[in-house]
């Protein structure tokens, strides 16, 4: 492999184990205020308790999500000094709003969130708690602007002196059409990981609770007293609620999902195009559902499943819309660039298209069930829904690796599209085997935190939030 071929592998890993704790971060503190809200509203037992629960796993996961965060940093300047070089007067702007302000807001009123139970007032300490949420949501603001700016430059100007573009509006990354659908697109996603991952533990707690039900049920029959202690009150409000934000944050979703595909056909018709593998330009465009081959060496799919119109709706918002072929994408590309091969993976884009909107779908289906046995008070009883809510974890994140390898892969061979070649922002300083070297250290790092992190959040998501007196004595000095 090249030294491009690896810098790409590098970025792709670390991005990826990255953007696992992002949206776990920006979700679970969002629920987390919503607990806690509850709990300053109606000062049930059940919500603090639940807070304080849902609140560690939530700094485990920061915790863990701020190492790998770092590790982009330093990248930037050992793989893509090339890229920095070019583009750092525009780049470098969002990413220093995200470190000085999102970051630091975040980090600070987790801390007093932290320490402040017993030294705050109660109003106080609620208002830290949306200050993280406020801050996660801020710092993944700063980061898409700075993204979207590479899918679709804008508020930038040539400098004839050296050639490299520079930022002229900054206000302009922030009402860039790519940015306005991207970023709440991910916020949906967030919201999405974090249910999902509440209501997994939530599910978990209820199955085992009926369990203990069943035990209890056979020691009654048997004359023996009761050894079990369930804490599924707690954990039917926690379930509840994550059913609540799961299914309308799924729908809005795929609405600005719809949207944002419309914004990247017109300005990234490539991504579009190898998100459905159509070589050859069509009007209208039906939807491929299943295909085989239609790859960058296969322009023949076969054993095709297709919705009509379909794709020229999503693509376009029209039933008849145009949608270009790669073919001729790549030829205007030639015409507009130079001589290169401009279609991306094609395999990587129809697949990462599926395996996020077919996984979304069976998403909504598991959220809609609960929401029936929710409204039929038959959701702590439901075997067979805990059981899938709990097997369903994985599911978000399966989600949001597959609509990154979409958004990223579909820019390829554009680092920023139209302005950079991926190819001319490598290091030119860093040899191959250093590379190859710093990639197994990356390795061996993040196997060591998914060990730590895969641990610690396991061993606290199974304990109970049974009543003690120590829960039950949380706040004696808070004031009111």
């Amino acid at each position: 492999m090249s030294q491009l071929d690896l810098a790409r592998l590098q970025f792709a890993m670390t991005s990826i184990y990255h953007f696992l704790f992002v949206p776990v971060t920006i979700g679970l503190s969002l629920l987390t205020a919503l607990l806690q809200t509850a709990w300053y509203r109606g000062g049930r037992a059940e919500y603090l308790r639940l807070t304080r629960f849902f609140g560690t796993l939530l700094v485990i996961n920061i915790a863990v999500g701020v190492v790998t965060g770092l590790v982009q940093e330093f990248q930037f300047g050992m793989d893509w000094s090339g890229y920095a070089r070019t583009v750092g007067d525009v780049f470098g702007a969002p990413l220093a709003m995200e470190g000085l302000a999102a970051f630091f807001l975040e980090s600070t009123f987790l801390g007093l969130w932290i320490f402040g139970w017993d030294k705050l007032s109660k109003r106080v300490h609620l208002a830290t708690i949306w200050a993280v949420a406020a801050g996660s949501a801020l710092s993944a603001l700063f980061i898409m602007a700075a993204n979207s700016w590479m899918q679709h430059p804008v508020g930038y100007a040539i400098d004839p002196s050296t050639g490299r573009p520079q930022l002229n509006d900054v206000w302009a990354l922030f009402i860039n059409p790519v940015f306005l659908r991207g970023y709440l697109h991910v916020v949906l996603a967030a919201l999405i990981t974090g249910s999902m991952v509440m209501l997994a533990i939530s599910a978990w707690h209820l199955r085992n609770d009926l369990r203990d039900d069943r035990a209890d049920a056979d020691a009654d029959a048997e004359g023996d007293p009761h050894t079990t202690k369930g804490s599924g009150s707690a954990f039917r409000l926690s379930a509840r609620l994550s059913l609540l934000v799961l299914v309308p944050a799924l729908l809005f979703a795929m609405l600005v999902g719809s949207e944002l595909g419309v914004t990247e056909g017109k300005y990234q018709p490539m991504k579009i195009a190898a998100a459905e593998a159509q070589w050859e330009t069509c009007q209208p465009c039906s939807f491929s559902l299943f295909q085989i081959g239609g790859g960058n060496n296969d322009q023949t799919p076969t054993q095709i499943l297709e919705i009509p119109h379909l794709l020229s709706l999503l693509a376009t918002n029209h039933w008849n819309g145009k949608v270009l072929g790669l073919n001729e994408v790549n030829s205007q590309y030639q015409q507009q660039y130079g001589p290169g091969d401009y279609v991306p993976n094609v395999f990587i884009q129809y697949w990462a298209m599926r395996v996020m909107a077919y996984l979304a779908v069976l998403a909504l289906l598991l959220g809609l069930w609960g929401l029936w046995l929710l409204r039929r008070k038959r959701l702590a009883h439901s075997r067979w829904f805990l059981n899938a809510a709990v097997w369903a974890v994985p599911m978000p994140f399966l989600i949001n690796t597959a609509g990154w390898l979409l958004t990223e892969n579909g820019r390829q061979p554009w680092i920023v599209q139209g302005l950079q070649l991926t190819k001319d922002g490598v290091s030119s300083s860093v040899s191959t085997t250093e590379v190859a070297i710093s990639i197994v250290a990356f390795f061996l790092l993040y196997a060591a935190l998914t060990v730590v992190a895969a641990v610690l959040m396991t061993r606290h998501a199974r304990k109970s939030t049974d009543p003690t007196e120590q829960d039950d004595q949380p706040a004696p000095e808070l004031t009111y």
